[in-house]
């Protein structure tokens, strides 16, 4: 059981972790993409969108490739001491990549709602792009951007096929409940795995139950 509450406070600070790494820069692309209309925003959206419907283990492949010794993210890395692959750091990195599209989707639907004429009078009263950005968007778009940061936590609770390649399944070092999952139902243990999705299931519950709640507050703001 120690070693139970061992991977679910692991997989929490992973899923935390990956959260918060990719907070800013969803919400700086989501805010892009909200107000981009020039060329090419239909492919920056669709190529953010492609861990959604690629295989994850293709994705882990990929990260694999550029984050590895030979690759040429994983060689300026290492030049400078930092290890990725096969370390916890892979498993917030499989779990942000993974998460990412979705806090994205919603945040720019957020911003989008944001009504343009309190954007532009927020301007005539002397505000810049940030004061606009920090006294009008973000406050009517918050409801939207926490929806899409607990919809990415939960993905990350749950990151399974990408982890296991950039990250391995090491217990003690790498092993999340979804990799624990796999390898006690390897190892024939099955009432233990089950153990872990009941534990599993009710962590994503309770994320995805947040997001419908954020989700309802906001639609309820919406139709005032």
């Amino acid at each position: 059981m120690a070693g139970d509450l061992g991977l679910l406070a692991f997989t929490l600070a992973v899923a935390a972790c990956a959260t918060a790494f990719i907070l800013p820069f969803g919400v700086a692309v989501a805010l892009l993409l909200a107000h981009w209309r020039g060329r090419g925003r239909s492919l920056l959206e669709t190529a953010l969108a492609l861990p959604l419907v690629l295989p994850p283990t293709a994705v882990g492949l990929l990260l694999l490739e550029l984050f590895g010794r030979m690759g040429p993210l994983g060689s300026a890395l290492d030049a400078i001491g930092l290890e990725v692959v096969f370390t916890w750091k892979a498993v917030v990195l499989a779990a942000s990549v993974m998460s990412f599209p979705l806090l994205v989707r919603s945040a720019r639907t957020a911003f989008e709602e944001v009504d343009p004429r309190l954007s532009a009078i927020a301007r005539t009263l002397g505000h810049g792009r940030l004061g606009v950005l920090a006294r009008v968007e973000l406050p009517l778009a918050w409801r939207g951007i926490l929806a899409g940061a607990l919809l990415a936590f939960a993905r990350a609770l749950g990151e399974f096929g990408a982890t296991i390649l950039v990250a391995g399944n090491i217990p003690g070092r790498t092993q999340t409940l979804s990799l624990a999952i796999f390898h006690r139902v390897q190892l024939g243990r099955d009432a233990e795995a089950m153990r872990l999705v009941a534990l599993s299931t009710a962590l994503a519950f309770l994320a995805i139950w947040g997001t419908e709640w954020v989700t309802r507050e906001r639609a309820r703001r919406l139709a005032r």
